[in-house]
């Protein structure tokens, strides 16, 4: 490099149209300092440690996932997300901004032409001394018009580099979008599964309410007609209050995940009323488990892991332009125009102009700044790579957590449906057997609330098995595609 500065100095000095030919050649084919970037290794290991289906995922059942619940309202939910969510339209914004800055890094490469147009008049006057008569005035027009142009010429590389910076930037602005996308589906459905879990819940204990009132009728008629205590009647009152009780929190819970949806959907929080209409329908559940294929796959797909590979590519190449900063950068700059004293004089065969001007302008001293900006850049390198690994990491510890967490909760749904259906058995027998009086009361109360709390445990944990199944396509990286179409659609 410095051999190629010494020769380019010495042209400039001697021999200026050659000189320029030369830089030109050089800004054409230079080449770039700093390193080239290389993809950092993934790191994955061979398997997940959790069981799993490790079948590679159908790309349209993981774009789409939330319609393997198989319903419809949840469908119109997620379409309606995507296309008013703000968190969504910042990330579309964000993404227009990083092109146009890509675009602007890659024009800083070539040359900057202007038009250029001027009239001017000056007027000089003769004068004397008080008393005498001096001299006449004389008016000056002068008129000019034409192209200036410069190039800086990135013998170097340092535009490359800046230019290779914002590409990357644009990808990883891309991947930002991508993973806003692949959070808000997995906020919808979760809330969504939250309400229709408290309404689900919610129904039970209404159910229930009913049902201990029954109780508390029958032990006051049992108590007037001789037949029971009035502790059996305490009892029975006990158990109303204390279900009655649980029915205000569930309504929270209800009103709060409504209100998020709402918000999610770009709505204000009250506008999503029609979801209470009517009978609630059951807690959604995906019918069939997610095939999560290996993880090298998973951690390819994730957006997360994508924006973080990009950032350590635009920091490499932010590397690269800071090392350019120590070399010299190489100007050229020209006019053509027209230049005459009236206004039809500048079509006239004389009035044409032009000059040409190269130069070269290199750092001699700078008081360590360049290479202070150098251990910066080296530092924000380190700090990207680092970050790109714990995002490997954290992709890893998602899909495991989120595998774990599928088996257990379907696991713990099954025993409680057992427990469940022996609960509404072990009721009949106790009502049947107090009826005949071969039981006390308590008997009967202590199966009404231990089917309570099954029934509303059972309900909470269908909403858990639909909670780990959304935990689990949204660290699959579910909920994009790299179609063709998803790609318009993100460019929007």
């Amino acid at each position: 490099m410095t051999r190629i500065v010494r020769q380019a100095l010495r042209l400039l000095l001697q021999r200026p149209p050659v000189s320029l030919a030369v830089l030109l050649a050089l800004g054409l084919a230079g080449c770039a300092v700093g390193p080239n970037y290389r993809p950092p290794p993934l790191g994955a290991p061979a398997r997940w440690t959790a069981p799993a289906d490790t079948s590679a995922p159908d790309p349209a059942v993981l774009a789409e996932w939330w319609r393997q619940f198989g319903d419809p309202v949840l469908d119109r939910l997620v379409t309606e997300a995507l296309a008013a969510n703000l968190n969504l339209a910042t990330a579309r914004a964000q993404l227009r901004q990083a092109r146009a800055l890509r675009n602007l890094a890659w024009a800083q490469l070539g040359p900057q032409v202007d038009a250029s147009f001027s009239a001017s008049r000056s007027r000089s006057g003769g004068g004397g001394v008080s008393g005498t008569h001096g001299g006449g005035d004389s008016t000056v027009e002068l008129y000019s018009a034409g192209f200036d142009a410069k190039w800086e010429l990135d013998v170097f590389g340092g535009l490359r580099r800046g230019a290779e910076a914002a590409a990357a930037d644009l990808g990883a602005s891309l991947e930002s979008l991508r993973d806003t996308r692949v959070s808000l589906v997995a906020e919808v459905v979760r809330n969504y599964v939250d309400l229709r879990t408290a309404q689900n819940r919610l129904g039970i204990a209404e159910s229930s309410l009913a049902a201990f009132g029954e109780t508390y009728d029958l032990a006051r008629w049992r108590l007037q007609a001789g037949l029971a205590s009035e502790l059996d009647v305490a009892q029975a009152r006990t158990e109303l209050e204390s279900t009655r009780a649980t029915v205000p929190p569930l309504r929270t819970a209800m009103e709060a995940a409504r209100h998020r949806l709402a918000v999610l959907l770009g709505r204000p929080p009250g506008e999503l009323q029609y979801l209470l209409e009517g009978a609630p329908p059951a807690v959604p559940v995906a019918g069939r488990a997610a095939a999560v294929g290996i993880p090298a796959d998973t951690l390819r797909h994730r957006p997360d892991v994508r924006a973080a590979e990009r950032r350590v590519a635009a920091q490499t190449a932010r590397l690269g332009q800071a090392e350019a900063a120590r070399f010299p950068t190489f100007n050229l700059s020209g006019s053509v125009g027209l230049e005459a004293l009236t206004l039809s004089g500048l079509t006239a065969s004389g009035a044409g102009t032009n000059s040409l001007l190269g130069g070269i302008t290199a750092p001699i001293f700078q008081s360590g700044r360049i290479t202070a900006n150098i251990e910066a850049q080296n530092a924000l390198l380190e700090q990207a790579v680092l970050a790109y690994r714990s995002a490997v990491l954290t992709a890893l510890e998602d899909v495991e957590n989120a595998l774990v967490a599928v088996a257990n909760t379907s696991e713990r749904r099954g025993k409680l449906t057992l427990a469940a259906d022996s609960a509404r058995e072990t009721l009949q027998i106790a009502q049947q057997r107090y009826a005949s009086g071969l039981t006390d009361f308590l008997s009967v109360l202590d199966s009404q609330r231990t089917l309570l709390n099954l029934e509303d445990q059972l309900a909470s944990s269908s909403g858990e098995v639909a909670t780990a199944q959304v935990q689990l396509y949204k660290a699959l990286g579910g909920g994009w595609s790299p179609g063709p179409e998803s790609s318009r659609k993100e460019k929007q």
